[in-house]
């Protein structure tokens, strides 16, 4: 509320100008983040209030926006019923989910030929605040499948940058691990999730719980241990089974199967006997550490994640 008051006017009229609306809430997706590690700090964002209007009409400032930079692949979530709000996916794109409340009118508009000097100026509407859980699906190319052991993560580490945990006993991955391909001058991301074993649908082992992170790829390799004196069927049926009773869109997902372990003495007569009992499926044969078949297998990856598409 404000009065002009100048030299040889003693008696302006009302002049007060009007508040800034308050800053927005954006919701922003960023390529270079990867994780959600850099919210946890932070439980609680504020946007700034908007500055209150001055004399001779001046409008007050908006208040900043506050932006919660979150990486592709986020689902923001109502806290309180867990429904889905925003499925981010794109690079770059902003969503403004609360608005800044809006400014008060200052007493100038209310100036009439009654009422001339009026000694109200109207308040600024109050902000909204909403409780959100956000959580992240990785968004790969490629998602390996399979056992614990059966070499996921020595087919990411010596195919990409990736530098996963290795080691002679199952559970090894505890969380999904993500690593770029070059293939054709072009990247191809692979997504390890830990294994999957048999009754992981009843909650089971730990790859169950990840398996969300590979909703989104365009191709799964099922990696089969040719190594282990095992049922090899069972195995794949076991996996095939398993994604089936998790979400049954993934069974029929691209896929080609990877027979890992050729190095190994055992394995080449295992991995013919898998070879003939599946003639309707893509099957390479590899070994991480000797580097067999892998220069077929990147080109599998290729057309696996590229259908129909001629590399540039």
């Amino acid at each position: 509320m404000s009065f002009r008051r100048e030299k040889y006017i003693p008696r302006g009229g009302p002049d007060g100008g009007d508040g800034g609306r308050g800053g927005n809430l954006i919701i922003k997706v960023q390529s270079n983040l990867k994780t959600l590690t850099h919210l946890r700090p932070n439980g609680k964002y504020f946007a700034r209030d908007g500055q209150p209007g001055a004399g001779r009409q001046k409008s007050g400032s908006d208040g900043e926006s506050v932006i919660i930079a979150v990486p592709p692949g986020s689902r923001i979530l109502d806290a309180q019923s867990s429904e889905l709000m925003l499925d981010l996916v794109n690079d770059g794109d902003e969503i403004v989910l609360l608005k800044g409340g809006r400014g008060g009118q200052g007493n100038m508009h209310f100036a009439t030929s009654r009422v001339q000097a009026p000694r109200y100026a109207q308040p600024g509407l109050p902000g909204h605040s909403i409780e959100l859980k956000i959580e992240m699906n990785l968004i790969a190319d490629i998602g390996f499948v399979g056992f614990p052991n059966a070499g996921k993560s020595s087919l990411l580490k010596v195919l990409t940058a990736a530098d996963p945990k290795i080691a002679a006993y199952p559970f090894t991955t505890k969380i999904p691990n993500l690593g770029v391909m070059y293939i054709h001058n072009q990247e191809l991301v692979l997504a390890d999730i830990p294994g999957i074993i048999e009754g992981a649908s009843q909650g089971l082992g730990l790859g169950f719980r990840f398996l969300k992170h590979i909703h989104r790829t365009a191709g799964l390799a099922f990696l089969v241990d040719m190594s282990e004196e095992i049922d090899h069927e069972h195995v794949f049926k076991t996996l095939l089974s398993e994604l089936s009773q998790y979400a049954p869109e993934l069974v029929s997902r691209p896929r080609l199967i990877i027979a890992t372990k050729l190095d190994m003495p055992e394995a080449a007569d295992a991995f013919k006997a898998f070879t003939a009992n599946h003639p309707d499926e893509l099957i390479y044969g590899i070994s991480a550490h000797t580097n067999l078949g892998l220069g077929e297998l990147k080109k599998a990856f290729w057309d696996l994640a590229h259908p129909g598409k001629t590399p540039d």
